[in-house]
């Protein structure tokens, strides 16, 4: 019997993002616990799904804060090791007028590409009913073993594995590197969350269906969700494709975490309903919560400690239907 929902392999770092502006003139920044997968098992301890995270960061204050933040929102941390020599990830989050982000990153080295094989035990993911992960982990060949090590333990102890590329192209020395680790998730995953401008890209498809059909050629990926930030998301499944809207919000201030919020949510209700029989309605009220909960991590700073409330999903989602 599993005892652990989902396991996720990758980055813990801090997002650095404006909170107003000093008697200067000059940008505050406030010091946001992030990182894609861990902030994936954030939104699913929403749900109180148990998780756990396997990581690395350096052995200074911000890496023992992350520790320390991640533990009070129940995250298992037991796996998370600390680097003596090399400092935490850092990356800068500039927002745009639109929500729209760029990052500029400290990370090189950065302490999370410093995981290595030898740190990736057994019995964590062997223990886990979904082992996730994305493309951060891949960027350098220490910590790419440690991923693909990781994803061979998940195979062989038959988890699903969830795939999130979350390509930051600052961190890759080229888009062909990148290209070619993407190439290397898709070869495992069950499930694969990845966002509209990502596939266009990996693809050269501007149709996402079009795009979708050509990585099905190669890989037999059972639900692949395309998310189209404003505009709503996709469900891809067997012959079957589900499109929900997105919700609108005026509130919105920065998309940091919106992707990860509805990876959460979808993760959690594979967890309930399996990944063999979908029906529609099931994948309809999946991208239906999922959009909900990613539209209002858009209205608050950072990501892995703003994850809405469930209540609060589900009342602005009733509240945006009665409208």
């Amino acid at each position: 019997m599993k005892t652990i929902d989902v396991t996720a392999l990758g980055e813990i770092l801090i997002d650095f993002t404006q909170n107003g502006v000093s008697e200067q003139g000059n940008p505050l920044l406030e010091m946001n616990p992030g990182g894609a997968p861990c902030n994936v098992l954030a939104m699913l301890r929403k749900f109180d799904r148990k998780v756990a995270f396997i990581g690395k960061v350096g052995d200074d204050n911000f890496g023992h804060f992350l520790k320390q933040k991640a533990e009070k929102l129940g995250i298992g941390m037991s796996n998370l090791f600390f680097d003596e020599e090399v400092h935490t990830t850092l990356a800068f989050v500039h927002t745009g007028e639109n929500g729209d982000r760029d990052f500029t990153f400290c990370r090189n080295p950065g302490a999370d590409m410093q995981l290595t094989e030898f740190e990736v035990k057994e019995e964590p993911i062997k223990q886990s009913k979904i082992f996730h992960f994305g493309t951060l982990s891949m960027t350098h060949e220490n910590v790419r073993k440690a991923t693909v090590k990781a994803l061979e333990l998940a195979k062989k102890n038959d988890c699903l594995i969830s795939f999130d590329p979350n390509i930051r192209e600052p961190l890759w020395g080229n888009l062909e590197e990148a290209r070619k680790q993407v190439e290397v998730g898709l070869g495992y995953c069950d499930i694969l969350k990845i966002s509209d401008n990502e596939i266009q890209w990996f693809t050269g498809e501007e149709d996402y269906s079009k795009a979708v059909k050509k990585i099905r050629e190669n890989h037999q990926i059972k639900l692949v969700l395309v998310s189209m930030g404003s505009e709503g998301s996709r469900a891809y499944y067997g012959d079957e494709m589900v499109e929900v809207a997105g919700f609108k919000n005026e509130n919105t201030i920065e998309t940091t975490g919106a992707g990860d919020t509805f990876c959460g949510c979808v993760l959690h209700s594979i967890l309930d309903l399996g990944l063999d029989a979908l029906t529609r309605e099931q994948l309809v009220e999946m991208l239906t919560m999922a959009n909900g909960a990613a539209s209002l991590i858009t209205t608050k700073k950072g990501a892995l400690c703003s994850m809405p409330e469930i209540k609060e999903v589900t009342d602005f989602i009733s509240s945006d239907t009665l409208s």
